[in-house]
């Protein structure tokens, strides 16, 4: 047979490029895709070229203005994917905090002590840096909706052991499996806006979705605490399972988005139509075996964890300010509910000013943009991204200092920890969004796999916060336990320096690099 092999056009090619890609325009966390990140190696593509020495292929593509590729859905039909996905995503963030709302009612109910019921919390966080690893590939094998609707409803059925729970295994045990099944959208929802916006227009998308991430966490203690206040602890497990209840009835809503699904349902559809099997997509002759991608999803990371400078010491800074945001849902109450006297619904209230300050932050990405692009002129210059990090690490400090010697004292006004906590909000959304963009920049080949890596450490770390945290404070004082938070956060400032002087010749060590 001869060979009439159809190459795809240059725009197919980019059409069937995922988040993973995509995300290294984007300011937070894209999705992890890192099965079409190894489907596009260039090793595969040399099989691509064997496969169609030995026979003729059509491919299948899009047809321009019909609607099929995601990328032209309506702009009503996109929203509604973002704020879908979004929703999800708010649902999970809700559901890491919310039990902090009342966290002694347990103790007394399940007879246990404070450390084991802090374990609700940690064992929930935990599981979005484990559950990622896996569902991250899994998500390019079934696609963004069967990975929600799963996810949801294994989310769903373990939030129900919480209100029903007799002791404290019960609770614990299945919180943790709740976080790790929660973890699906947290690292497919980038995903999913990425599959339908266009890097151009996904600005805005975008900081929808990180309003949820970041402000979900925040949430969780103002719902939780009145409802603990009101109806106690159970109560709180109760509405959380209704919530995500309805989540889940949500999620089969969610239109699927991914572009090489939806091509290789295509190509399916044709050749059962027309009984010609050379109908393929280029993603089916380039598929990675589940087993190697889910290699690369448990091992490279951890690596990179060890051997390069940018993601040990940039994770080291995330998984710092990730923990500080977990240490304020224990900390908050120690400043406002046993020094003040508030009850545990204005305790939670009290958050909104970490609210405010990442919505101020929010406002302030595009001069990040603006910053990076006017640096980026002459090329590609992965330190521009830090400028709005050398910021932050300045205002880090600035907010724990002013939580420490505030925060401690009844006679100090309550408005002290509030602008505390509004400061470090701002300081935390400038970090984290120049770090991660930082990451991507540094790692573009491999930028799923950098970015898992910096997702486990910031899990682990933000998941231990709740074992210590209040032995910390009422061990060393409140102050001083605000104080040595203080003089950690100054002590590593240097490191967005230090990176924006030497970071090319740190890069241009590193293995990783193309």
């Amino acid at each position: 047979m001869s060979s009439s092999f159809t190459t795809p056009s240059p725009s197919h090619r980019a059409s069937l490029q995922t988040a993973f890609e995509d995300g290294k325009d984007e300011a937070f966390d894209p999705s992890p895709d890192i099965v079409m990140a190894s489907a596009i190696d260039k090793t595969l593509e040399k099989d691509v070229e064997v496969a169609s020495s030995q026979r003729d292929y059509t491919f299948v593509t899009f047809d321009k203005g019909t609607g099929e590729d995601p990328r032209e859905w309506s702009s009503a039909r996109k929203w509604f994917v973002t704020m879908a996905a979004s929703f999800l995503c708010l649902a999970v963030a809700l559901g890491s905090s919310i039990v902090t709302g009342d966290m002694e009612g347990p103790v007394e109910d399940l007879h246990t002590t404070q450390e084991i019921i802090n374990l609700s919390v940690t064992c929930f966080v935990i599981g979005f840096g484990v559950g990622p690893l896996f569902f991250a590939p899994l998500s390019e094998v079934v696609g963004r909706t069967p990975m929600y609707c799963v996810s949801f409803f294994l989310y769903f059925i373990f939030t129900l052991p919480g209100p029903l729970a007799k002791n404290a295994a019960t609770l614990i045990v299945s919180r943790q499996i709740a976080g790790i099944a929660a973890s699906a959208p947290m690292c497919n929802v980038g995903g999913s806006i990425a599959d339908v916006w266009s890097v151009e227009q996904r600005g805005i998308p975008m900081a929808v979705f990180s309003m949820t991430l970041f402000m979900g966490p925040c949430l969780g203690p103002m719902v939780g605490g009145w409802i603990g206040e009101r109806a106690g602890w159970r109560w709180i497990y109760w509405v959380l399972f209704i919530f995500v209840g309805v989540c889940f009835a949500f999620s089969f809503f969610i239109p699927e988005s991914l572009a090489h699904l939806l091509l290789r349902r295509k190509a399916e559809k044709l050749r059962k139509d027309t009984g010609d099997d050379t109908y393929v997509t280029e993603v089916e002759l380039q598929r990675v075996p589940l087993s190697q991608t889910l290699k690369i999803a448990l091992l490279r990371p951890l690596t990179m964890l060890v051997v390069e400078p940018v993601v040990i010491f940039m994770s080291i800074y995330l998984s710092f300010v990730y923990s500080l945001l977990y240490l304020l849902f224990f900390a908050f109450p120690i400043a406002f509910a046993e020094i003040r006297g508030f009850s545990a619904g204005l305790t939670g209230i009290t958050f909104v000013s970490i609210m405010i300050g990442i919505g101020i932050a929010l406002c302030l990405l595009p001069l990040q943009e603006k910053m990076y692009r006017k640096a980026t002129v002459n090329g590609v210059h992965p330190e521009a991204r830090l400028y709005l990090m050398m910021v932050g690490s300045i205002l880090l400090p600035v907010a724990l200092f002013i939580f420490a010697f505030t925060g401690a004292y009844a006679h100090v006004n309550f408005m002290g920890p509030c602008i505390s906590g509004g400061v470090f909000g701002l300081a935390m959304i400038l970090i984290y969004v120049s770090a991660n963009s930082y990451i991507i920049d540094s790692y573009p080949h491999i930028a799923a796999s950098a970015l898992a890596a910096k997702t486990f450490m910031r899990s682990i770390c933000g998941a231990m916060v709740p074992l210590f945290v209040n032995q910390m404070f009422h061990g060393l004082g409140f102050q001083y336990a605000g104080l040595l938070l203080a003089l950690v956060s100054v002590a590593i400032i240097p490191i967005p320096f230090v990176f924006y002087k030497y970071g090319a010749r740190i890069r241009a060590k590193s293995s990783y690099q193309m």
